[in-house]
């Protein structure tokens, strides 16, 4: 499964498509829009990312711009995301006001999230110091080397398998202003191999100071990081806390209940999941009447009659 669309906002903004030679009385200011730059391999063989990003700095006010969003940059699954990251650091000084970058805004029909080919994208945290939000979609070929950068206060990795050295390039990063961490640990056949004992450093609170929301999700070990997230130190600072899109039944959301006390919490969100319909009503009666506001949207069913096995998460491959 590998079901994601393309993003309809950054910073608050929301997404538009830029199209080179459009008439620029049709388009937002430069400030008002997250814009997505991409290119159609298969419509205009001819046009180069590059191309359209000149194209794009040359219409658009590039001082304006707040927040960017690359999409496709040709053969994704061939040519890496540093070729885009690198024309977008090489205009660092054209790009004065950029507070958002997300990197590989591709859907299914563009490429299986598991094909992106990303890179080191920590470059773009050492090009924008004034950067406060990052998103990366596609695990393959991704790094994320321990760094520093005092103004990022969200950090989204979206990926059906995500390698253990990010999460460990990721805990071990200096980032006092993170806010909002959002992981898709994904499932090991797609290179997911974050076990729980990985997320240790972040559970225990002594990471990330400034932390309010946490996603661990889309993960094949749900049920355990539940029962991890149930005595995490870290917990008691959270606003919302999102362990959807996984494998979670009924032994992680009973962990959830029997842990520390959770009413703290303005969101817990649980859609995507294998829980009866006992333990939904166990949940939402322990939780709601504190003002927790639970999603048990999509209650699903393991494949055939395997069971817990039969479990799947909501994008892999």
């Amino acid at each position: 499964m590998s079901d994601v669309d393309h993003l309809h906002e950054l910073l608050g903004l929301p997404a538009v498509d830029f199209q080179s030679g459009t008439n620029d009385s049709s388009r937002p200011a430069a400030d008002a829009a997250a814009w997505r730059v991409f290119v159609e391999p298969y419509e205009d063989e001819d046009r180069t990312w590059e191309q359209e990003f000149t194209a794009f700095l040359d219409e658009v006010d590039p001082a304006g711009v707040r927040a960017l969003i690359i999409g496709q940059w040709g053969e994704s699954y061939e040519e890496k995301s540093s070729y885009p990251i690198g024309l977008v650091i090489a205009a660092a000084e054209r790009l004065t006001s950029l507070e958002a970058v997300f990197v590989g805004d591709l859907t299914v029909e563009e490429a299986e999230i598991s094909w992106i080919e990303q890179s080191d994208v920590t470059a773009l945290l050492t090009a924008f110091p004034a950067l406060v939000e990052l998103g990366v979609r596609g695990g393959s070929e991704l790094a994320f080397p321990a760094t520093k950068h005092e103004r990022l206060r969200s950090l989204t990795i979206e990926t059906g398998g995500l390698p253990v050295q990010v999460v460990r390039g990721v805990l071990d990063s200096e980032l006092p202003a993170l806010e909002r961490l959002d992981l898709w640990l994904g499932v090991s056949a797609y290179g997911g191999d974050t076990d729980v004992a990985d997320l240790a450093p972040l559970l225990s609170g002594t990471r990330f100071p400034a932390l309010r929301h946490l996603g661990l999700r889309n993960s094949e070990v749900e049920n355990e990081i539940a029962a991890a997230v149930a005595s995490a130190p870290l917990v008691a600072r959270l606003r919302t806390l999102d362990l959807s899109c996984g494998t979670l039944g009924d032994e992680g959301a009973a962990a959830l209940l029997e842990g520390q006390p959770l009413t703290h919490l303005d969101v817990l969100d649980l859609h995507h999941h294998f829980l009866t319909e006992p333990m939904e009503r166990r949940i939402t009666e322990s939780l709601e009447p504190h003002g927790v506001r639970v999603d048990l949207s999509e209650r699903c069913e393991p494949w055939g009659d395997r069971g817990a096995a039969g479990r799947y998460v909501t994008v892999s491959e």
